[in-house]
């Protein structure tokens, strides 16, 4: 059987590999934790314990090719956690959460996945004596206006936008105050796109929804910044977009050097403007670009970030020196596999 571009080859093997001790992904079914696993079975790692719910949004395709030992759902993962029951990983990377529009919940319901199941799994983590890697999101930062330092002490001074971001910053600053984030890793990715993301719907990246706009209307539709909004150029929208792989690698990273603890960003240090991802994207289907403006909503835009830009110093200080890849070529690779119907990578 042919392998997908970018992941492991599909040829048959034992789903345990037993003289290893397991690893847990919560999310593992997800967009970053399909190509986490991905990344980790290129390792050897097959004894890989995944947390998560498929629904019915096509999420199981995420899982095809995968080698990993079984998936539980995270209820049942959750009462097995607070009876004790639960398994005795070595490390557990805390992918999960869930983020409106995609998943039609009120906050508190965000409240609960973003904040306490995440604490309850990384004390519970931490009590076995195992390594915890969290995702958190570069959503936290909110405006910008304290800058995209990834450094412990200044993670009082974020003020986030909206309630996805608050429930992910309420763990981080428990993290910091209680000093887990002294034993943890706390990651904070930027604009993530790529394979694996089509069935998150509304919360899909921008790439992923001018590529339906396109096949829709043959032209795509952005957002202009705020009026009083100095950071992005011509009034256009600009963030920092960083490869889904690259994400899963500096993730493999940090499991493969548990000495480096604390937040840490993930992206390519580079804003790029909305208009010029939606012309690499033309461009990559051989399309002339049609591009229209409009202004940002009112009820959106106290809650939009208009630009992001990743502060990578401490991501490099790790060790982790892998070239990021350049959006242009980023944006031909994804194009190419959502030209392909069904593929389980889309």
């Amino acid at each position: 059987m042919a392998s997908i571009p970018g992941t492991p080859s599909l040829r048959a093997r034992p789903l345990m590999s037993v003289a290893k001790k397991q690893i847990l992904v919560t999310g593992g079914a997800g967009f970053l934790g399909r190509n986490l696993v991905a990344a980790l079975n290129e390792l050897g790692e097959e004894n890989i314990l995944l947390v998560d719910r498929l629904g019915d949004s096509g999420k199981w395709r995420n899982l095809v090719g995968l080698r990993f030992d079984d998936l539980i759902d995270p209820a049942e993962f959750r009462r097995r956690l607070r009876e004790d029951r639960a398994p005795s990983p070595s490390t557990v990377f805390d992918l999960a959460g869930i983020e409106p529009p995609a998943d039609a919940v009120d906050d508190d319901a965000l409240l609960d996945a973003n904040y306490r199941c995440a604490r309850e799994t990384c004390e519970w983590c931490l009590k076995q004596g195992g390594r915890f890697i969290h995702t958190s999101s570069a959503s936290t930062y909110g405006d910008g206006s304290h800058g995209w330092f990834d450094r412990d002490e200044l993670l009082g001074d974020l003020v986030p936008l909206e309630a996805h971001a608050y429930t992910k910053h309420l763990f981080d600053l428990w993290a910091a105050q209680s000093g887990a984030l002294a034993k943890i890793a706390v990651v904070k990715p930027f604009s993530v796109y790529g394979p694996g993301e089509a069935h998150k719907g509304a919360a899909a990246s921008l790439l992923l929804r001018l590529h339906q706009q396109i096949q829709a209307t043959g032209e795509v539709v952005l957002h202009r910044t705020h009026p009083q909004d100095t950071r992005a150029a011509s009034q256009e929208q600009s963030h920092d977009f960083v490869h889904v792989r690259d994400v899963a690698a500096f993730l493999v990273h940090l499991f493969e050097h548990p000495e480096h603890v604390g937040v840490h960003n993930c992206g390519t240090g580079e804003s790029h403007p909305f208009t010029m991802v939606a012309e690499h994207l033309f461009a990559a289907f051989e399309l002339s670009p049609k591009i229209n403006y409009v202004d940002t909503p009112v009820p959106l835009r106290a809650s939009t970030q208009d630009f992001t830009r990743a502060e990578t110093t401490r991501m490099r200080s790790t060790g982790f020196d892998r070239t990021m890849t350049p959006l242009a070529d980023g944006i031909a690779d994804y194009a190419g596999t959502l030209a392909v119907a069904h593929s389980p990578a889309v």
